[in-house]
């Protein structure tokens, strides 16, 4: 409190003036209609400006809660695909009450479920990724993990609440793919080096390959056919075999990941239960 006193007796006169200075100017813009609305003028600019740089800090504080919006409507999005359905055999009428229909009389194949990246390893031999979602959110084991650009990986581990996925940057990772243009086919492996590329093998070198073509998933895929892998970055013709080598580029930049998609198949159960019954060669 002393100091108090002490700092307004040393600025007494400076103080005195500002105070008048105020009162002075209020009393001129509220008795000169001139003053008024220049000064009106003068303080809605300051208050835009100001609430312009609050709305640009507020916007900012919200891009995680507008991120989240965004993928729960992509998800939204996706479960309209027509690569989520797919069509029954016209031969005869499907009746099957457990699993939705659209419109067409197509029955859903899959189902895509956005999930928030919580951990993501890039630098190992054998990579994975690690999901905010589980099997309380209806993740399970061997459902297969899809970015907003492309293929990521396959779901290995599942607790109540969190996933873990095998990451396409891991060496045990094989994912069959095939060339989008002219649909041959091979397998998608990572050689352990760089997290941008991974080779995609025995492609059949009468096949009209180049630079910049589009990998994607095949029929074959545990993955919708026709989602994106990358693009062809490197061709390499190998001399003791009828096969090119081809070094793609992923699609998924695997270093920015924040958001996935786990993709349940919801036939995947009878397929592998009727593959199961098949007889074994005598």
């Amino acid at each position: 409190m002393r100091n108090i006193f002490l700092f307004i007796r040393r600025y007494f006169t400076l103080i005195s003036f500002v105070l008048l200075q105020i009162f002075a100017w209020a009393m001129l813009i509220k008795y000169s209609r001139t003053h008024e609305a220049i000064f009106a003028n003068n303080a809605n600019e300051v208050t835009g400006y100001v609430s312009g740089k609050y709305k640009t800090v507020e916007d900012y504080l919200y891009l995680k809660k507008a991120n989240e919006d965004l993928a729960a409507e992509n998800a939204r999005l996706k479960n309209m695909m027509a690569i989520s359905f797919q069509g029954p055999d016209s031969t005869q009428q499907l009746y099957i009450d457990s699993l939705s229909k659209d419109t067409l009389g197509r029955v859903r194949k899959f189902l895509w479920l956005p999930a928030k990246v919580v951990n993501n390893d890039v630098n190992n031999e054998a990579n994975y990724i690690t999901l905010h979602r589980g099997r309380n959110q209806g993740v399970e084991k061997d459902m297969i993990v899809v970015g907003p650009n492309g293929i990521i990986g396959k779901v290995v581990l599942v607790s109540d609440n969190y996933a873990r996925v095998m990451s396409l940057l891991n060496r045990f990772s094989k994912v069959s793919a095939m060339l989008k243009k002219d649909n041959y086919s091979g397998m998608v492996e990572w050689d352990g080096k760089d997290p941008r590329y991974v080779t995609l093998n025995n492609i059949s070198k009468s096949a009209k390959v180049a630079k910049g073509d589009t990998v994607i998933t095949s029929n074959l895929s545990e993955y919708p056919a026709g989602l994106m892998i990358g693009t062809v970055a490197n061709i390499t013709a190998e001399k003791a075999s009828n096969y090119y080598t081809l070094t793609v580029k992923t699609s998924t930049n695997f270093f920015t990941l924040q958001y996935a998609y786990v993709v349940a198949n919801l036939l995947y159960g009878e397929q592998k239960q009727l593959e199961a019954q098949t007889p074994k060669a005598q």
